[in-house]
């Protein structure tokens, strides 16, 4: 059971109580959230439903909480129902579920490939519809951030073309940004959806705003090659410092998060190689115990659209960096040891360390870093 699938599953109950004259609101919510649980939480997801509904309910979260608690229990595949804070929904899926949300997670990963966490959610909404001005003489960071933000945009369905320079009046000109190549299937411009960026200026009848963000206090270009110049300029919040470039031009895991990214991707290209040379390919046949791992995969789309709503591409690198670190810590369980032979075990595990490494070389394109297969 993916996200996707609890979320349709809450709104079912959310519908029952409301068709029950249970929960008094005039419109049902079209989606719903579900989401890790943060810290207090338990179970396997959460969702914030009973809080978002409370309000049109006239009803306290934990009494709207219990409503929907008492409609999920039934709900195939959900084991428990948890009410934790104000009233959060924590659902506990029965193991069998799990294992059959693990292998649906990993084939669609590796049937969606570096596209898997695409969606249409911003596409639909025309009151996100701006352009950004990329003005001539933008320094470094900029150009790269609007870049970046282009693209998250442009993967959650928004179309994409940003302005550069000025035209008299303070008109922005029709010129594309180009100062620096664009990653391979990115546009360097944009019709951005969820601006919250500042510096409106009229542009064909829409709103052409600027992003903002703190200029970079070296020359990162004379520093840093290609992808360390983009992480050290994407990684930290636009608000923040760019990266300093000693660590990143180090090639070790531990003070290297770039390096850390780009190497667990490497290995996990290196383990399909090794795997072909002992005879075997990927299938998830069997449940495998990476809850970390199967986590951050299952986040991935999630993770997308906020960075996107948000204009936040740090934290699409944030959860590379957490994928990587959990695919290193299960890296080692993927290939046969010694005169063992290659199971459904084994061949569980390489198709879960296949579409890690997919979700990160798809995460760095989008942030405009190179994936290399070998290190």
């Amino acid at each position: 059971m993916t996200p996707a699938d609890l979320s349709l599953t809450v709104l079912r109950a959310v519908r029952r109580a409301v068709g029950d004259g249970v929960l008094a609101v005039r419109e049902v919510p079209p989606r719903v959230v579900v989401e890790r649980p943060r810290a207090g939480g338990c179970g396997d997801w959460a969702t914030n439903a009973a809080l978002q509904l409370a309000g049109p309910a006239a009803l306290p979260p934990r009494q709207v909480a219990e409503v929907l608690r008492e409609r999920l229990l039934d709900a195939p595949g959900i084991e428990r129902v948890d009410i934790t804070g104000p009233g959060f929904l924590n659902l506990t899926l029965r193991p069998g579920t799990r294992a059959e949300a693990g292998r649906l997670l990993v084939r669609r990963v590796r049937e969606e490939g570096r596209r898997y966490g695409y969606g249409d959610a911003l596409g639909r909404l025309p009151e996100h519809e701006v352009r950004f001005l990329v003005p001539d003489g933008a320094d470094l960071r900029l150009r790269a951030l609007t870049r970046a933000v282009v693209a998250l945009l442009r993967s959650q369905g928004a179309p994409a073309r940003a302005t550069g320079g000025q035209a008299s009046g303070g008109q922005a000109t029709s010129a594309q940004a180009t100062s620096d190549q664009a990653p391979a299937g990115q546009v360097t411009g944009a019709q951005v959806t969820g601006a919250r960026a500042t510096g409106d200026q009229a542009t064909g009848g829409r709103a052409a705003r600027r992003l903002r963000a703190v200029p970079p206090h070296y020359d990162v270009a004379a520093a840093l090659g290609p992808d360390a110049r983009q992480w050290a300029l994407l990684r930290p919040a636009a608000h923040d410092r760019v990266l300093d470039a000693a660590p990143l031009l180090r090639l070790t895991e531990a003070d290297n998060p770039l390096f850390t990214v780009q190497y667990a991707h490497a290995r996990s290209r290196a383990l399909l190689r090794n795997a072909a040379d002992l005879g075997f390919t990927g299938a998830y046949e069997e449940e495998v115990d990476a809850p970390e791992l199967l986590a951050a995969l299952a986040d991935h789309p999630a993770v997308l659209l906020a960075a996107a709503r948000r204009h936040a591409p740090d934290r699409l690198a944030r959860h590379l960096e957490a994928t990587a670190d959990a695919f290193l810590g299960f890296q080692h369980t993927v290939l046969p040891r010694g005169d063992e032979k290659p199971s459904a075990a084994h061949r569980s595990r390489l198709a879960l360390a296949e579409a890690a490494g997919t979700v990160l070389a798809g995460g760095l394109s989008l942030l405009g870093v190179s994936a290399p297969d070998h290190l």
